[in-house]
Order: C-alpha cells, then structure tokens, then sequence
C-alpha cells in the first residue's frame, strides 16, 4: 500500500485548516477555536475552552497535548493559577497543570517513545515516567541548571544540561544517560568554555553526538552587533573538540546530517560560508560564499539546502550532497519559513505574519526549482502558520535525485533583480569592476582519489598557503588600480578628479581624511545590514549622512 500524501496545516486569520499535499492542493475542512481532529475522516474528537491560548504541541506518540496561555497574576499581588494544561488525548482529560511562567522553553520535552517526559524547574530537570505527571521520576539537581535537551530515538535516553559560568567559573555542558545521575562516573561527557551567555543543543538522529553553539551578548572585539558564537562538538564516548571554523564571524545555522556522520554549518561575515564536517570536526565539502544564513538537510540527508532568509533576498542553493552536485536555485522572496516535506521531495516556504504583515501566502515547491502550488492570502487577512503533517521515518523511501526540473501548472515570475547601491557622487560615471567582496566557489576538501579528509595540519597549512596568495592578489589588485587612479589624474581635468594624495593645506588634508575615515565605518555599517544584523538607531542615522558627506568629501577635494 502506498503511503498517503502528508497534508500541511495553515493558520491565520481566515482560521485553521488543512490543505492536501502533492499532487492535488485542495482545501479541506475549517475548524474554529481549540480542537482535537482526527484528519484521517476530520472527527471531532475534543474541544477546549482557552480562549487565550498561545502555544499547542504534541506528545511524539500524540498521547498527550501541551497547551500553554500566558502567565497572569492577581490584582492582590497573589500567585496566578496554573497556565500549562497537559491533556490526555484520547479521553481528553487533563492529566496535569503546572504554572509555567516563561514562554521559553515552556513545552515539556519527551524521549520519542514517551517513557520519559521531564521539566527544568528551579535549578532542576523533573522527570516523569510513561505519562504519569503525579510523581517525579527522577531528578537532576545541578547549581543553576539553564537549560536541558533529551537525546532522540530509542532507550536508554540521554540527557544534556547547560549550566552558565559564573564568578569566573566557565560555563559547561555535561552528558548523562537516564536515569545515570549521581556518582563519579555518571557524566558520560563534559565540555566547559568560557564565552557562553547562552547556548544552543544539537544531539545528532543516533545519539551519539552533541553540537553546542556558544553565544555572548556582546563581542568585546567590536566585531560583531550580534556578540561572539563558538562551535563545540561532545560526544557520548567522552571526546570534545572546538569545531575551527575558517571565517571569521557569526555562527547562523548548524544542522545534522540524518546520517548522523556529518553536519553542516553556515558562518562567517557576508557573504557566508558554508561547510560540511565530519565527526572528527574535519572540513569534508566547502561550499564557497554566498548570501545564505540557513541551512535544511532532507529527511533522507541526500538534499541539502542553503537558503538566505531574513535581510537576505531569499536566494536557495538545493545540493545533492553526495556527489556535491547543484541541482537548482530557486528564489523565495521574504520567505520567513522554511519546511521539508516528509516524502524528501517538496517543500514548503511561507511569508507569516506577525514577522511580516504584507505579501502573506506560501509556496509547495519540488526540489528541482519548480513551484507546484501557490496561494496568496487576501490584503485584509494574515498568515500566521504553516506545518506539514508528521510520519514516523521509513513510511517515505528515499528516491534517486533527479536534476531535471519536474512540470508544473503555477506561471513562474521571474524575480527582480535589485542593482547595486551606488552613492550620488558616484552615480552617472562609468561602472568599476571592483568588488567588495572576494567570491570563493565550492571546494571538495578531501584529496583528489582518496576518501580520507586532510589532517588538521595539512589543513592549517592549506588555509596559511590560501590566505598568503589571497594577500598576494589583493596588493597586486590595489597597485594596479593606483597605478590605473594615478593616470586617470593625469589626463583628466580638476573637476574629474576622483581623489588627490594631497591639497597643499593640511588643515584640507585633514578633514578629508575624517570624512573619508567616516564613509569607511559607514560603509562596514551597510555591510553589516546587509548581513542580517539590526542596526542601532544612531547608527541608521550615520548612513543617512553619507550622500552629504560625499559631496563635503568631493567639494574639499576639488578646491570648492
């Protein structure tokens, strides 16, 4: 029997509903309010009475449904009455309220057969066994425990907790194995660093491997608005390592392969790069630089996407990443969500509000770059959410990848391209060749005819030979165009004059100098925008400047 077709959920303001998947994309029915339905034949199974119900999520077996509603207070000053519901989904009881003031991190986190269902409360990890919130399980009790993440598929679970440095101590992330907690050889792993206001867990599908990306609030360097990220790499045998990445920059996505042997990491200032590691931390396939700040592995792991949402014009790179071949770039503009489909050959991307409040719709696309199915929602309506519907893993086999696109009904427009900013100043002359940025294509790290990846010293060594030819060309490319700038002065008349080593007056020479210092900061400030980076207000008010601080630059330099 062949498996049925995964339907996708939208959420908005015209209500909730199902829409059918490939090939068909018909509307199903529209349900109201809090409800439990069955999608095979839309029964009704229960309805809960929350009008303010914000957060729902399920149980992996669907046995238990999470709903929580903001947190509220009494006018007295006493506490509020419970906002977490956990409900049975069958008999649609409620089995367990707990008050749950944050909304981070409010959802309980269940081991995928539900054996194990555990909370972070007070400095420590509650945990339940096969559903039953009356009685802590078991606990984990660290000093100032900030976070946790279960380990997925089958017993024994793993658990991995974070704890924050303070006081000069460093911050740590330690592995345990349920319900393994207590005595000197309990911790499977520990991996301690400093630099960590907060930290993301990433265990691989076999649970053998955890990916921690340290963040700082602020980059004492100066570098970067967004503060300073590492990468470290634990895994359950007790190995750790920082993952050296070659770029400097922000960490923006870090995504296993369902292989559990690789994953994938997108870093570095604009335009980013993206590499592919293997578990010895090893680089295996670099994928250049480009605009992209995400990354999707399909869930068979042969596809892999890099994508540019956000800032970015929403450019995608779909790769076969076991021949590292491309297979097409589609284009998804202002896209602000990203979703494979459980059969590993569509995708959906949507435009939700409240992140944005125009253009809401979403698209079904085939990995090929063909856009299958479109809906735009009206002008007076919004779109707040989208979601395929889960299957376990193997109802979908995976299929050959196919580079030729597949047919489709939906006019394809092609998408504007947007020409470069050039200031005033600069506008109506002739276009340089110059770039910002040097582009750097795909690279196969690994020696021509042999699978093994390079040593991290023939690596080192490799990055040293790069950076110094890098160096190379960029001093040959700036001598060759003074030498082209200094001819140009020549023949040319004073009012053409793009820029003179000097003016004769110091006190010229020296405010030229400022304001040139000042477009530099203002164009590094345009850069970082253009990262993805929310600029300050003072600093969007510089930018407003340059148009007349280039023409104080050029008036000084002609002598006006």
């Amino acid at each position: 029997m062949a498996p049925s077709t995964p339907l996708l959920a939208v959420r908005g303001s015209e209500g909730l509903y199902m829409v059918n998947g490939p090939p068909n994309f018909t509307e199903n029915t529209v349900f109201l309010r809090v409800n439990l339905v069955n999608v095979a034949d839309n029964e009704l199974l229960h309805s809960f009475n929350l009008p303010k119900a914000v957060c729902l999520e399920f149980s992996p077996k669907n046995s238990v449904l999470a709903i929580w509603q903001p947190y509220t207070t009494s006018k007295d000053g006493t506490s509020g009455v419970p906002n977490l519901q956990l409900y049975d989904v069958k008999t649609g009881k409620c089995l367990k309220s707990f008050i749950q003031k944050k909304m981070q991190n409010w959802c309980p986190s269940w081991a995928d057969d539900e054996s194990i269902c555990a909370r972070n409360v007070n400095n420590e990890v509650h945990f339940f066994e096969n559903n039953n919130f009356g009685t802590i399980a078991n606990k984990l009790h660290l000093q100032k425990i900030s976070d946790f993440v279960l380990s997925p598929g089958p017993q024994p679970c793993k658990v991995a907790v974070y704890v924050p440095g303070s006081k000069g101590a460093p911050s740590f992330v330690r592995l345990y194995q349920y319900p393994n907690f207590n005595g000197p050889h309990a911790v499977l792993a520990n991996k301690s660093f400093f630099k960590a206001d907060k930290v993301t867990m990433l265990w691989n599908k076999k649970a053998t491997a955890v990916l921690v990306i340290a963040s700082t609030d602020v980059d004492k360097t100066g570098a970067s608005y967004y503060g300073e990220q590492t990468l470290h790499y634990i895994a359950t045998n007790g190995e750790s390592a920082v993952v050296q990445l070659p770029k400097n920059g922000p960490i923006y996505d870090v995504v296993w392969n369902s292989s559990s042997t690789e994953f994938c990491a997108v870093y570095g200032f604009m335009p980013a790069k993206a590499t592919i590691f293997n578990l010895k931390c090893d680089p295996v396939f670099d994928f250049g630089t480009g605009p992209r700040n995400a990354a999707y592995y399909s869930p068979h792991g042969h596809i892999l996407v890099l994508a540019g949402f956000g800032n970015l014009r929403g450019q995608m790179e779909v790769w076969d990443v076991k021949n590292y071949k491309l297979i097409s770039k589609p284009v998804a503009s202002d896209s602000t969500y990203f979703a494979w489909c459980p059969d590993g050959e569509h995708i959906v991307t949507a435009t939700c509000a409240p992140r944005l409040r125009v253009s809401n719709g979403y698209k079904i696309w085939h990995y090929t770059g063909s856009i299958l199915h479109k809906y735009d929602v009206p002008s007076n309506a919004e779109i707040w959410q989208v979601s395929w519907q889960p299957f376990l893993d193997g109802v979908f086999p995976a299929k050959a990848v196919t580079y030729q696109a597949v047919p489709s009904e939906v006019p394809e427009k092609e998408p504007k391209v947007a020409e470069a900013y050039r200031p005033p100043a600069l506008r109506n002359k002739p276009i340089t060749s110059s770039k910002l940025h040097e582009e750097e294509p795909p690279q196969n790290m690994k020696h021509s005819g042999n699978d093994k990846p390079l040593s991290k010293t023939a690596l080192k060594n490799q990055r040293k030979h790069e950076a110094k030819k890098a160096a190379k060309q960029e001093a040959r490319s700036e001598s060759g165009q003074d030498l082209a700038l200094n001819s140009a002065q020549q023949q040319s008349t004073p009012r053409n004059v793009v820029s003179l080593p000097t003016t004769g007056d110091p006190e010229v020479d020296k405010k030229i100098k400022n304001l040139k210092k000042k477009l530099k900061a203002i164009e590094q400030l345009k850069e970082q925008a253009a990262g993805g980076k929310l600029l300050e207000k003072n600093q969007m008010e510089k930018i407003k400047k340059e148009a007349a601080l280039l023409q104080e630059l050029e008036d000084l330099e002609l002598g006006v």
